[in-house]
């Protein structure tokens, strides 16, 4: 690193030390998807013009009204992104410079996604040489502020819900004419191990080519860097080159610095840039005590220690089948449990408990997870069906003595695991309904015996319920989003915690060398996880400083101990005082808080109220904007006037309200008399709702395209036809380079003057970037990749996985393909019998499984829909309606197509709203202008 910035380094050690470096950085954890969007004015989406809705503490926003601007008047000249991780503590800075070339003020933003287990730290803004920096106040201090800015109408609040994981900080500013401004955001976090490694994920979008653009990661881990990966989705093989990975036993630089000139996107305007920058690397794991760090009186310890084998599990899996769970959220659990059964171990043991006001079990006792009891298990699951109301309390009392029960008959293994793994996507509302006597019943009834894990599926389960009674009994609660990855979160989940290897961990220290420990006793250790204690020291002496690790394994007791070996952080990395400095107290500062505000949600109002003070202390003291404080910025004054806003972490309570809201805001202003027109009156029912969120796109039938949008429990539906020998594009993405084209087939026997039937008898799939191509016809299966060659039957059934590629075709011919880090799709070959003439007629369909990798850019007769699409439905007395969508009025008809995703065989039936005249107003263009000359040819 130049000498220059390091001076920097420590001179600006007052305002975090890095304000005004000249490379920044930014650094996500494993679950975070991060979005940086520097934008014109006059290119900013309508979305973004109007901010509407509420902030975290339920004050409404203002409005941002778009300024009319020419497009050079505002340029973004720097955009650099870069990271200090320190033992898995990341410093992250954000920063980004613009410059307003008009002679007149303009409107300027910055916005980008932060994970919304971090906490910001500063954000500043620098016009003219002048920096306006925000504050850290108390909560209730910083609202009294703002409460007192709202009743001027000039205020609006820096962050809010976005997404699963992320929130989003956006802020606006208007600047002079022929000045500039930079924008600065810092934020801190401890990255978290899972599933065997540390995921940094960016998202990243430049509207334009910068003159400026640069990611640099710098990692220092002192334990040894085992691996290291960093790729993009926007990677093009120009761009490949360009990703530099410098890598020492100890260190290791990601640095990616394109020009403006190879920024641009061939054959689109814009810029490349625009989609995830991943890296994951994990460290070495060979000392059985873990990893001790000791700096300038703090300490951490990372415990993984290698080579264990796995502790057996008892699990009953508790589902909820009630009525709200009909739909596609049944359909996505049947599929889920049914990956979820084929991965148990056999020294496993399980139970299937499905509840609605009822209780109903497989088997009243738990069953070894042998292939015959898997098997029966998973026919078991593909026949659950929902009904009824939601009685948890019952559900999970059940599960409770079912566990019990087997444990105490010893009828499994002593040294084993009992879990619960509840799914429920509702209140409880039978049986006992208050949640609080629930979690009472529920924490009694289980006596700290057990672990409870909740799987709250949909936007209006009761999640903060489902929360504080998982970490009341020794487990954690996760949220599953309605999409088309559903299944694959569900998946994600319990592989998470599906094999744990130790369990009842106690790590102690010597006791007259620390003290204010962070949780020190953790009920399991989960294969791929970490354990992180911290505390403070007692004195810099680290002689004698003994640690002791006890826990229970599969076949003995785990007793570890010995002197903490602790690096000498200068000598391992000299001229380096910045990157150590403080981390260790910080990291401190960062666990304390956060387990503080977890353990109150279940403690006694006294000990809430010691636990709720000591974090708020915390949070000022070391300038943290966690849920108890708030960041106050005060813009400086233009011909608008000045304003302060306000930076909030938002709880889940408050992001879940947030995001209810967002679901039912009617943004559209097309249809005025809508809004006059309620259910019942004049024979009609509006439907104001919207999609916005992502959407599922197939095509199947003769052919029947349909475009599923989970968000609102709705489908769109509309048929084209055309000569056979047709080639029409489906999916083109042009930043990844993924490809679908689809050929058009005619019936083997046509009869004269009747109807000509067209199915798509031939697809091929590309996917430049992972060097992937796949061509499916009525016959056979053509894969190509890496230099390789794979031809299949339909008739063969197999699993074929590559880095980048997993394929999986099945005896009912259903081929599923995951491209890493892309798309996830499934093609199906059908054969249909004309049963007058007995001629067979065999077809193709194509499902799009999961797509939100793919880029803003992505298009086709099915990938415009991939990001959603926004309309209003004006029902009338019969089928028939009028949809609002794209600036349009058309006529659309009830109908019910066939998805066969998850039943191959038979298909299910989906209610959808059809376009007739071949999609005509619900596509881009004409139908005709998705056909291609060549099935391999984007265009």
């Amino acid at each position: 690193m130049p000498g220059e910035v390091l001076s920097q380094f420590q001179a600006m050690a007052a305002v975090w030390r890095v304000l005004l470096l000249l490379w920044v950085c930014i650094w996500l954890p494993a679950q975070a998807r991060n979005a940086v969007e520097i934008s014109r004015t006059e290119d900013w989406t309508q979305s973004f013009y109007t901010e509407v809705g509420k902030t975290g503490d339920g004050q409404h926003t203002r409005s941002m009204q778009k300024r009319s601007t020419k497009s050079a008047d505002v340029e973004v000249y720097s955009v650099k992104l870069g990271c200090i991780v320190t033992s898995r503590f990341a410093h992250t800075i954000m920063t980004s410079k613009a410059r307003n070339k008009a002679n007149s003020s303009q409107e300027v933003f910055f916005e980008m996604d932060l994970p919304k287990t971090a906490f910001i730290t500063n954000f500043t803004m620098e016009i003219d040489g002048r920096s306006y920096v925000g504050e850290v106040k108390e909560k209730e201090k910083a609202k009294k502020q703002y409460d007192k800015a709202v009743s001027s109408g000039q205020t609006a609040g820096l962050v809010k819900a976005s997404g699963r994981k992320m929130e989003k900080f956006s802020v606006s500013i208007n600047i002079a004419a022929q000045s500039s401004v930079t924008f600065i955001l810092i934020y801190e976090e401890l990255l978290q191990r899972k599933l065997g490694k540390y995921e940094i994920l960016s998202r990243l979008k430049s509207e334009q080519p910068v003159e400026e653009f640069q990611i640099q990661a710098d990692i220092y881990e002192p334990q040894g860097i085992s691996f290291v990966e960093a790729t993009a989705t926007f990677l093009t093989n120009d761009l490949l080159p360009l990703v530099q990975k410098t890598v020492t036993d100890t260190t290791a630089r990601i640095y990616f610095s394109p020009t403006a000139e190879q920024q641009k996107c061939l054959g689109c305007e814009g810029s490349v840039i625009n989609g995830d920058f991943i890296i994951t690397y994990d460290v070495k794991r060979d000392k059985r005590l873990g990893e001790i760090q000791a700096v300038n009186g703090y300490f951490v310890h990372f415990f993984y220690p290698p080579d264990l084998p796995r502790v057996p599990k008892n699990v009953v899996f508790v589902i909820d089948v009630s009525g709200s769970m009909g739909g596609t959220k049944i359909k996505q659990t049947r599929e889920a449990m049914i990956a979820i059964l084929n991965d148990l171990h056999e020294e496993d043991h399980f139970a299937i408990i499905l509840f609605d006001d009822k209780i109903t079990t497989w088997k009243k006792f738990l069953t070894k997870a042998k292939k015959k009891n898997v098997n029966e298990a998973i026919g078991y699951v593909k026949k659950i069906r929902e009904d009824g109301a939601t009685n948890i309390n019952a559900a999970v009392l059940s599960a409770v003595k079912m566990l019990q029960t087997e444990r105490k008959g010893e009828k499994v293994p002593e040294r084993s695991a009992d879990m619960i793994i509840l799914l429920t996507d509702g209140m409880p509302n039978s049986g006992v309904s208050s949640p609080t006597k629930i979690q009472e019943n529920v924490r009694s009834a289980i006596g700290g015996n057990m672990s409870l894990f909740s799987l709250g599926f949909g936007n209006n389960v009761a999640y903060s319920f489902l929360d504080v009674m998982s970490r009341q009994n020794k487990g954690l609660a996760r949220r599953i989003f309605e999409a088309s990855d559903a299944v694959l979160q569900l998946q994600g989940f319990y592989e998470e915690v599906s094999s744990p290897l130790l369990l009842e961990v106690d790590l102690r220290y010597s006791d007259n060398k620390v003290g204010n420990l962070t949780k020190n006793h953790h009920s399991q250790l989960f294969n791929g996880s970490e354990i992180v204690v911290a505390g403070q020291l007692n004195s810099n002496d680290m002689d004698n400083f003994l640690v002791e690790v006890f826990a229970q394994g599969p076949q003995e007791d785990f007793v570890v101990q010995g002197e903490a070996s602790v690096p000498d952080w200068p000598t391992m990395y000299p001229h380096l005082e910045y990157v150590f400095g403080d981390f260790t107290e910080r990291l401190w500062a960062y666990l304390t808080i956060q387990q503080l505000l977890e353990n109150s949600d279940f403690s006694s109002q006294q000990e809430k109220d010691t636990a709720t003070a000591k974090a708020l202390n915390m949070s000022l003291q070391y300038g943290f904007v966690t849920p108890l404080t708030s960041m106050i910025v005060t813009k400086p004054e233009t011909e608008d006037g000045g304003s302060s806003l306000i930076a909030d972490k938002l709880t889940e309570d408050q992001r879940q309200k947030a995001e209810r809201q967002q679901g039912h805001v009617r943004t559209s202003q097309r249809v005025p008399s809508l809004q006059s027109n309620p259910i019942g009156s004049s024979g009609t029912q509006a439907s104001r709702r919207r999609s916005s969120s992502g959407s599922r796109s197939d095509v199947d039938g003769d052919p029947h395209f349909l475009i599923e949008l989970p968000d609102r429990d709705d489908a769109l539906c509309f048929n084209i036809n055309d000569e056979p020998g047709t080639v029409f594009n489906l999916v083109r993405d042009p930043e990844s380079g993924f490809l679908v084209n689809g050929q058009i087939i005619g019936k083997k026997k046509v009869v004269p003057g009747g109807n000509v039937n067209t199915y798509f008898g031939r697809f091929v799939i590309v996917h430049q970037k992972l060097g992937v191509r796949l061509e499916a016809s009525t016959r056979h299966i053509s894969v190509s990749h890496g230099g390789q060659q794979i031809e299949l039957l339909w008739s063969d059934t197999g699993h074929f996985k590559k880095p980048n590629m997993d394929l999986r075709l099945t005896n009912n011919c259903s081929l599923t393909v995951t491209l890493k880090h892309s798309v996830r799709f499934m093609v199906i070959k059908h054969t249909k019998v004309w049963k007058k003439r007995h001629d067979q007629q065999d077809y193709l369909g194509f499902y799009t499984l999961d797509s939100h990798h793919l880029s803003a850019a992505v298009h086709g007769l099915l990938g415009q829909f991939y990001h959603g699409v926004e309309f209003e439905v004006e029902r009338r007395e019969n089928l028939d309606a009028i949809m609002y969508v794209k600036g349009q009025t058309l006529n659309v008809t009830r109908h019910w197509q066939k998805d066969f995703s998850r039943d191959v065989k038979n298909g299910e039936s989906t209610p959808c709203w059809f376009v007739s005249n071949d999609g005509a107003g619900l596509i881009d263009g004409t139908a005709s202008d998705y056909i291609v000359s060549d099935i391999n040819k984007a265009e």
